[in-house]
């Protein structure tokens, strides 16, 4: 790994375009390097949790409803057109990785990486699969070339993440996403460093938001935006296949993003890129999420389960504190200061961004269900809202070093919990990372993305449906093109037939 400096130049400096950042990760997404093994099967497995996360939200609204946008876009006129989970339908490859993105994204139950910013790379997968599916065929592209563009959009994300942050100015996370998408469309086409360039520029310059999605009122789109960079990715590749530009330089510029949505002029980030002919590995340091929660909740939720069994009624408990970093204390704890993290007819997008209900609820329960845990009638509960009020965090400095650190072995993302019963008793337990993290108690491999796929699918999906889905995914190294769309699921009518009723908007 090379490490970049990335700072804003005006526009009469002499900067040239092989130093620009966008197209120092263009050259690297054209770089045909190959594969390692380890890095193509976590590809898989990312594959297999996407899929579960998307089984298990098909029936809920926000699914339901970018479904049927996606569905009022047919099969184009030209190429293949692509698969929307859970229906035979063809549709235009965007609009696939709109609805793909939504159902993948609204339970919050997929992969993450958490350095500088947040994120959760798995996003990068609905558009890819959906590009190959729609023009696989007439490109000739295989299933090597679809795990080549995923490792470059994981690759692009992280080393993002790991330089640059953009929740220190409010912007939020999907502003990584679209680049990262789009450089992984254009390993996956095989296109020329000028054209991935322009199509990275264009998706940064329509993917930039503020974080008031993940904040306040959280609604639905919290959801959609991730599966909009997707969207967004598509069309700026397909407008720069078709000779179409893009700002430049996108992140260095004089009124770049740089200059004024993050630090500022001054600014001088740092951000590591595989070198040519290096591998790219960036997956590997991401992790997915045993729970349907925050990732900085995982732990947490472990912690909760281990400590309710040295309470023997709850009751008891006078106060709980829990001592973590910087992010999760402002982020999903109380230093944000908003009220709605408390607020037992909160929504669901609210409540799995509220720390303090996570812990309660785990605490109470020993587990967490990605509906039970949510329902309103659980939220409701009064010796539930009489236990979450009594929880609160804490900022410790030490919990923030260790987020921010880049050995992996002190890397942690947990917190340390001080509950005071009302004897006076204090009982105390910390968790660096979650046990399922790849440093966890209990990392997950293969085998346990196939558990959580079928735990998700138990009761939507039938068993004959899950075995043909799981064995293409595990096939995907040797997969030609005519068989891209057995990437997907089918769910039954009578299944459908359970969504909620959407009404018809503008298509």
């Amino acid at each position: 790994m090379k490490n970049h400096s990335v700072r804003v130049r005006k526009s009469a400096d002499n900067f040239p375009r092989e130093e620009h950042l966008a197209w120092k990760f263009a050259t690297m997404a054209a770089d045909p390097v190959a594969v390692e093994q380890d890095v193509q099967d976590m590809v898989i497995n990312r594959v297999i949790d996407n899929a579960a996360v998307a089984v298990a939200s098909v029936l809920r609204r926000p699914v339901s409803s970018a479904r049927a946008q996606a569905l009022s876009h047919g099969r184009p006129p030209q190429g293949d057109g692509a698969t929307v989970f859970g229906v035979a339908d063809r549709v235009s490859p965007e609009w696939a990785a709109w609805a793909n993105g939504v159902a993948v994204r609204e339970l919050d139950f997929h992969d993450t990486f958490l350095a500088a910013e947040y994120s959760h790379p798995g996003d990068n997968i609905p558009s890819i699969l959906a590009v190959a599916q729609h023009r696989g065929a007439d490109l000739g592209l295989s299933g090597q070339d679809v795990i080549r563009g995923i490792t470059t959009a994981y690759e692009v994300q992280v080393d993002l993440v790991k330089g640059i942050s953009l929740h220190k100015h409010k912007i939020d996370h999907v502003a990584h996403l679209g680049p990262a998408a789009a450089a992984g469309l254009g390993t996956l086409l095989k296109l020329d460093p000028e054209q991935i360039y322009q199509g990275i520029g264009q998706a940064l310059h329509t993917t930039t938001a503020t974080r008031q999605s993940r904040k306040g009122e959280i609604s639905s789109w919290k959801a959609h935006a991730p599966a909009f960079a997707g969207k967004m990715a598509v069309e700026a590749v397909d407008r720069a296949m078709r000779g179409e530009g893009a700002p430049a330089p996108i992140w260095e510029g004089e009124d770049g993003v740089i200059a004024w949505l993050l630090d500022g002029p001054e600014a001088d980030y740092t951000v590591p890129l595989p070198e040519p002919g290096e591998a790219k590995r960036g997956i590997m340091d991401t992790y997915t999420k045993e729970h349907s929660a925050e990732y900085q909740s995982q732990a947490p939720i472990d912690l909760a389960r281990r400590m309710r069994e040295r309470i023997s009624d709850l009751r008891d408990i006078e106060s709980i504190v829990l001592h973590t970093s910087h992010h999760t204390h402002y982020v999903i704890g109380t230093g944000s200061g908003d009220p709605q993290k408390f607020d037992p007819k909160a929504s669901r997008e609210t409540l799995d961004h509220s720390v303090m209900y996570i812990f309660a609820v785990a605490l109470e329960d020993g587990e967490w269900h990605h509906e039970r845990s949510y329902a309103p009638e659980r939220a409701q509960r009064p010796e539930t809202i009489e236990l979450w009020q009594k929880i609160s965090t804490v900022e410790d400095p030490e919990w923030t070093r260790r987020y921010h650190s880049e050995d992996p072995e002190e890397k942690a993302f947990g917190a340390k919990a001080v509950i005071t019963m009302k004897d006076g008793t204090v009982i105390e337990d910390e968790l660096a990372v979650a046990d399922a993290h790849p440093l966890g108690a209990r990392p997950f491999e293969r085998a346990n993305y196939v558990e959580k796929f079928r735990t998700l699918a138990d009761g939507v999906l039938d068993e004959k449906e899950q075995n043909r889905f799981l064995q293409a995914a595990e096939d995907l190294p040797e997969m030609t093109a005519d068989r891209f769309g057995e990437l997907n699921v089918q769910f039954s009518d009578a299944t459908l037939a359970e969504a909620p009723e959407i009404p018809r908007g503008i298509f």
